[in-house]
C-alpha cells in the first residue's frame, strides 16, 4: 500500500496532467470553432446576437418654467430657473 506522501505526490502529478490536457483540449476546440466559423462565414456579432439596449425609465416632468416652457422631473440637480425658489409649487405641472 502507498504511503500518504506518495499518494499526495501522485495526486499533484495527476492534477498537473489534467491541467495540461485541458489546455490542449481547449486549444483544439478553439481551433475547430474558428475553422467552422470561417468555413460558414459566421461572425462574432452573429454569435453574440443582437445587442439589447438598456432602456432607462424616463420620469415624467413634475415642474415647468412658465416663461420658457422648460420642464424638470424633480430629480437630479435643479435647473437654474427653479434652483433658488423656496416655494416650487407654483411650477408644478397639473396632470
Amino acid at each position: 500500500m502507498s504511503s500518504y506522501k506518495e499518494l499526495i505526490a501522485q495526486r499533484e502529478q495527476l492534477e498537473a496532467q489534467l491541467q495540461e490536457a485541458f489546455k490542449e483540449e481547449r486549444v483544439n476546440v478553439l481551433d475547430e470553432i474558428i475553422r467552422k466559423m470561417k468555413l460558414h462565414r459566421i461572425t462574432l456579432d452573429e454569435i453574440r446576437g443582437p445587442v439589447q439596449a438598456v432602456k432607462a425609465n424616463k420620469v415624467p416632468p413634475k415642474y415647468r418654467d412658465p416663461a420658457t416652457g422648460a420642464e424638470w422631473s424633480g430629480r437630479g440637480k435643479p435647473p437654474n430657473w427653479i434652483k433658488d425658489e423656496p416655494d416650487r409649487t407654483k411650477f408644478l405641472i397639473n396632470h
